[in-house]
């Protein structure tokens, strides 16, 4: 299905009249802003749901008429594009999208731009050539090489270690095997990597998955790194079932099952990313750049990537026993960092 550029200006010019009625209240005080924003994941995944909030925050914090998180039925390319196509039609303004396919996503990106709907990648990058404004995600090459390197660090610098990696089909899943590949050949033969295991990011795979491994080879495994939510939270489970503290592990996101494991001494850290951030800011900056008061600045500082030119990191830290109190409110000021500097850095805005 092709976006029809007059169907689009007529549901778009329908929502703006809808959007001036609703933006009246009591007071009458008009909404900052009249744009529709969606934030689109790739398909169900509990690494977005911080998403929503991040939505419902953006909205109130800077007027925006509406900042909707929307999810594909399936981790379907045709899916999230069949979605992005109605959502532009029914007059959504501009959209935030994490690519189901890093290349397949980007016809549909053109004809966003074709139809002067601007969008951005979030959490993970399209793939250069591209029309997205820019990608705003986790480094993720970074993240997991620095995991890596804690994981080997716990284990004392030597051993066998095994990654947990996830889909395949996620454009950060090959950057993420690299790093591990990089910091384990960084120890001159000290640490071996044993296996790499992917597609793991979905539950019923990383159940039979982890525990088969386990059974088959723990005695051979030194330590394990997951770079991937859901594998995170089964080797977390499994290792605290097996009750055996000798097998390190470094898992990657926030979930409680992992941070209770960290507490306890099952997990040796975990990496956060900065979910609700990418939304956050994601939603402030399209909002900008939807009204027309700013464009994207060419000469900005980018940090270049092997998928593209334009990436900002969203934030990524190590969670340890040290800072399991306190690492919330490190992320909340990466988040307030990168939105009160964005204009300056990135944007040139009336």
């Amino acid at each position: 299905m092709r976006l029809s550029s007059d169907k689009i200006r007529g549901f778009a010019a329908s929502s703006i009249l809808a959007g001036f009625a609703a933006s009246f209240g009591a007071m009458g005080i008009a909404q900052a802003s009249d744009n529709k924003i969606a934030l689109i994941p790739g398909g169900p995944h509990p690494y977005f749901a911080p998403w929503e909030q991040a939505a419902a925050d953006a909205q109130k914090d800077f007027g925006i008429a509406a900042v909707d998180f929307k999810v594909p039925q399936e981790w379907k390319l045709n899916l999230q594009t069949e979605l992005v196509e109605s959502l532009a039609a029914q007059g959504y303004t501009a959209f935030g999208i994490f690519p189901g396919d890093a290349v397949g996503i980007n016809s549909t990106l053109t004809e966003l731009k074709d139809s002067s709907i601007p969008s951005a990648a979030l959490a993970g990058c399209a793939q250069d050539p591209t029309d997205a404004a820019f990608c705003l995600g986790t480094d993720v090459y970074n993240s997991a090489y620095i995991g890596t390197k804690e994981l080997i660090k716990a284990m004392g610098g030597k051993g066998a270690i095994v990654h947990l990696a996830g889909l395949l089909v996620d454009p950060n899943t090959t950057l993420r095997v690299k790093a591990v590949e990089t910091a384990v050949a960084e120890t001159n033969g000290e640490v071996t990597l044993l296996q790499t295991v992917a597609d793991t990011d979905a539950q019923e795979a990383a159940d039979q998955k982890i525990n088969a491994l386990l059974a088959a080879q723990k005695d051979e495994i030194g330590g394990m790194i997951a770079t991937g939510y859901i594998p995170s939270v089964v080797a977390s489970k499994s290792l605290r079932t097996l009750g055996d503290k000798r097998i390190k592990f470094i898992g990657i996101d926030d979930d409680q099952i992992v941070l209770e494991a960290i507490k306890d001494g099952f997990v040796s850290g975990t990496m956060a990313q900065n979910p609700y951030g990418q939304g956050y800011i994601g939603a402030y900056v399209l909002d900008l750049i939807a009204s027309g008061s700013c464009t994207v600045k060419e000469d900005a500082v980018w940090i270049e990537t092997p998928q593209t030119k334009r990436f900002i990191d969203s934030g990524t830290l190590v969670i340890n026993a040290d800072n399991l109190s306190t690492y919330k409110d490190d992320l909340k000021k990466v988040t307030t960092d990168i939105q009160s500097n964005f204009k300056d850095k990135y944007l040139n805005c009336q």
